[in-house]
């Protein structure tokens, strides 16, 4: 994500909602620690993200599994929190999960009233995905599943069979560090949402109204 543009971003302060603005919709991204859900919230939010980053300390070791992430300073403690406009009466805010074990008790408030997810995976770690697809299905909230590009392609039937999706949940490739990457994404689940309610399916459908500012 270009630094520049996050810079310039107003705060949500100083970007109050349309006055016209009557519906609030919900999604949430979830993954394991390190996998990019700050960023990816980052990247897409219309207003300067509210985060909840803390520098990690000693105090983690032995509790916080590393492992996959080495070069990771900061954690989310809490949520994350970004908002897109999509049009005069629609608003979406989207809440990042912390993804260490020890937060886990927080995800089913967050899910709560959620109308979608967004199960953020590294492919090099497929086992921290498991507890918040487990999670999802236990809540019955909807999902799409997007595989973050840490440098290579994926193979993404290989990423399915090891999370055992069933065919119907749509698996894709992304970049959270990209605004275009993290917005095709966004836009799968509603497609993906639209098709699961009406029965249909609907992938490239462009069910998201070309005027939207999305």
């Amino acid at each position: 994500m270009d630094s520049a543009i996050s810079d310039h971003r107003p705060s949500r302060a100083d970007a109050p909602l349309l006055a016209s603005t009557n519906q609030g919709l919900k999604i949430v991204v979830v993954g394991g620690f390190g996998v990019g859900k700050t960023t990816l919230v980052r990247a897409v939010s219309e207003i300067r993200p509210l985060d909840t980053e803390a520098t990690m300390t000693d105090a983690g070791l032995g509790i916080d599994d590393t492992t996959g992430a080495p070069g990771k300073t900061t954690t989310t403690v809490a949520f994350d929190f970004g908002r897109i406009t999509i049009d005069a009466e629609h608003v979406l805010y989207l809440f990042g999960a912390p993804g260490q074990e020890r937060f886990w008790f927080l995800w089913d408030r967050l899910f709560a009233g959620a109308l979608g997810a967004i199960v953020l995976v590294d492919r090099r770690r497929i086992a921290d995905s498991w507890y918040a697809i487990d999670r999802l299905e236990a809540q019955r909230t909807r999902f799409v599943v997007a595989c973050n590009n840490f440098g290579g392609a994926s193979r993404l039937e290989e990423v399915r069979d090891a999370l055992d999706l069933d065919p119907h949940v749509p698996l894709l490739d992304c970049d959270a560090r990209s605004r275009d990457s993290a917005k095709h994404v966004l836009i799968a689940l509603v497609e993906h949402l639209h098709g699961t309610a009406t029965g249909v399916a609907s992938p490239g459908r462009g069910i998201v109204a070309p005027g939207a500012r999305f």
